[in-house]
């Protein structure tokens, strides 16, 4: 079920006005799209943070408006704490929207006993998928992931009727042998001193 945030009307101010909204523990926001008038409303400033904090994208609003909406945009401070703009826009479950999700391994690769290490190369990509089912992360399972083996864009697992975009093949994540870099502290690196080229004949031309 979709979070729900209750709303009330607000009269479109400038920054004065906003900034006391805010000190009310209040967020301005604004409600648009399918050829209807926006309206400017005022929401809990804790509802759109729980929201968030839930990776709800597709909210329901009560209160002055009663319908479905996605949160289109978000403006935040400086510090990237607080959210002080809302921007949702008005849609239906079964509508195809894009956004970007956060790739996240879950389980134990099998390939780690061969002496393999998991590789994951993509933290994120992009699908479109319907309003109604957005996940909050995409979660890979890495259960059968064995030394060699890779997972790639078109295997990962995304909700009913949803694209993921970019090459099908990109790789996800891997196991493979770790690659062994050369120890800079070993002091091989430092034995004897390096040659100077046309030091030993400027020499031989001395003696």
């Amino acid at each position: 079920m979709a979070e729900q945030i209750s709303t009330v009307a607000r009269q479109k101010g400038g920054k004065h006005s906003n900034r006391r909204l805010r000190y009310s523990g209040q967020t301005p926001a604004i409600l648009y799209g399918h050829g209807e008038a926006n309206v400017c409303l005022s929401i809990p400033s804790e509802a759109i943070a729980a929201a968030l904090r839930h990776g709800s994208r597709m909210v329901g609003l009560t209160g002055v408006v009663n319908e479905s909406a996605f949160i289109r945009d978000l403006q935040w401070d400086t510090y990237g704490t607080h959210v002080l703009h809302v921007d949702f826009t008005r849609i239906s479950v079964d509508e195809l929207v894009k956004v970007h999700l956060t790739i996240e391994l879950r389980g134990q690769c099998p390939g780690l006993k061969d002496g393999g290490a998991v590789e994951q190369l993509i933290h994120d990509v992009q699908i479109e998928c319907p309003a109604g089912s957005i996940p909050e992360k995409l979660l890979v399972s890495i259960n059968h992931l064995k030394l060699d083996d890779t997972i790639t864009l078109a295997q990962l697992e995304l909700p009913a009727k949803s694209k993921v975009f970019g090459d099908p093949e990109t790789i996800v994540v891997q196991c493979v042998i770790p690659v062994e870099k050369p120890d800079l502290d070993s002091g091989e690196a430092g034995l004897g001193e390096p040659e100077v080229i046309g030091a030993k004949e400027d020499e031989e031309e001395e003696e």
